[in-house]
């Protein structure tokens, strides 16, 4: 995909993550699109094909009323007009951009099914920044015509040349350059495995592509639906533990060439790449099938039926600071039990002929009681709701009404009090004594081979100059 300055908008928002994942950083999830949000998250691009395709990019209604949009067992459709013979305006699709933008992390697309291996198809899952090239562009999906496997591409301005270290062995670089000038090929790696492209994708029933974007490099990921590792469909991706990527560049200043992209899923038509004379020539089977790619893809809209998108989702993880587990407790000793506290001694009454000397019970000496006032209240009964410790019923454990009315003494200030019988011991100064010292507590809480193998620039309008 190629754009040029004029059909690049401003992202709704801005997302900067990490450089190099340091040690004792972990990928933290932090933001997915499904059905649950996709289209909402996404814009439809509407303008012109920046890559001249036979295609009319429709809006968000048009796509429904026409069709072209669905669900599937909870999973997003996006798909193409399959029905019209020579649409004046080229083929309907549909080209969706994320309103979010990203600078660097680890992206994560689900994806079911995508347009298959069909001549004049130009699909592609991709991220590109505004200003382009200035901001870079990363080809993770892409493909045109019958081709079989992968093509993962980069472009920038000038001064990015990569190398594929810690690429998959079978993976071959086909240029160091990723500048977007010249030849306008960028740096592409393309892998020889079927099952991550086209038709051969949709036999094993999709898969996931991951993208890890940072300070050092850009490497893509493709796992068959089988063979997704576990900390990746667990939510804890660790890509330090995976086998080598499809394709890794590095060796170029990333920082300083990408930035602020966005993700996008579109499906064209023939165009500069997949519509290109010579490109079209090269692919015996589409050439044997109409002249020019525009005749093929107006005459056959039967042969784009299964030109569509399936996404069960998208991932945007980004790193934070790993927090090691907390170590175990250690067992506690077997303890004693606790002793009671020893009871305070009772005076002993002796007998006698005298009355003994009670002390005064008058009401208005009873054993005192925790101050309740609000100002000095243990226990709040309303609080702030950021504040609140209790809830703003809860009683204080104690008050006068549940005291217990004390040996030889009336709770009512009319009746007299009676004197203890000579055999009885007055417990009265245990039971004040505890009242006074008692404490309460609150509670807690494939691509063509030979010269024409260089894609064209999606996003530009600048003329193609093609190799020689």
């Amino acid at each position: 995909m190629r754009l040029s300055a004029t059909v690049i908008g401003l992202a709704g928002a801005v997302i900067a993550f990490n450089g190099p994942r340091p040690a004792g950083q972990a990928y933290s999830l932090n933001v997915t699109y499904d059905q649950s949000n996709f289209f909402q998250s996404f814009n439809f691009f509407t303008g012109q094909d920046p890559t001249h395709g036979f295609v009319e990019f429709v809006d968000e209604a048009t796509a429904r009323q026409a069709g072209l949009l669905g669900n599937s067992s909870s999973n997003i459709i996006m798909g193409v007009d399959h029905q019209t013979v020579n649409p004046p305006n080229g083929r309907r699709s549909v080209r969706v951009e994320s309103k979010q933008s990203f600078t660097r992390g680890l992206f994560v697309a689900d994806i079911a099914h995508m347009p298959g291996s069909a001549c004049g198809v130009w699909p592609a899952f991709w991220m590109f920044g505004p200003d382009w090239p200035k901001s870079g562009e990363i080809d993770i999906i892409e493909g045109v015509n019958t081709q079989s496997e992968a093509l993962i591409t980069l472009h920038t301005t000038s001064g990015c040349s990569v190398n594929n270290s810690g690429s998959q062995p079978t993976t071959t670089l086909k240029s160091p350059d990723c500048g977007a000038y010249g030849t306008n090929a960028g740096c592409g790696q393309e892998a020889s495995a079927s099952s991550n492209y086209g038709d051969g994708f949709n036999a094993v029933q999709g898969g996931v592509y991951a993208t890890e974007w940072t300070s050092d490099h850009i490497a893509v990921w493709f796992f068959p639906r089988s063979a997704i590792p576990q900390d990746l469909s667990g939510g804890q991706p660790n890509p330090s533990s995976w086998e080598p990527p499809l394709a890794r560049f590095a060796g170029c200043d990333f920082d300083s060439h990408f930035s602020n992209n966005q993700l996008v899923f579109d499906t064209t038509f023939c165009g500069d790449w997949a519509g290109s004379p010579s490109v079209w020539a090269a692919d015996k089977t589409c050439s044997s099938l109409a002249a020019t790619c525009n005749d093929y893809v107006g005459a056959h809209p039967e042969a784009f039926r299964d030109s569509y998108w399936e996404v069960k989702s998208v991932k945007v993880y980004q790193l934070g600071q790993q927090t090691a587990p907390m170590p175990p407790m250690p067992p506690m000793p077997p303890t004693a039990p606790m002793a009671p506290p020893p009871r305070p001694p009772v005076r002993q009454v002796v007998p006698s002929d005298e009355q003994p000397s009670i002390p005064s019970t008058s009401i208005d000496e009873q054993p005192s009681l925790p101050s309740t006032s609000s100002d000095e209240q243990l226990f709040p009964s309303s609080t702030s709701s950021d504040d609140q410790l209790y809830p703003s019923t809860q009683q204080s454990p104690w008050s006068e009404e549940d005291a217990e009315a004390l040996p030889g003494q009336s709770t009512s200030s009319d009746e007299q009090p009676s004197p203890p019988r000579p055999d009885q011991q007055p417990t009265w100064p245990v039971v004040r004594q505890s009242l006074q010292t008692g404490v309460a507590e609150p509670p807690s809480q494939a691509l063509p081979t030979g010269a024409d193998w260089n894609p064209i620039y999606r996003r530009s309008f600048r003329p193609v100059r093609w190799r020689s």
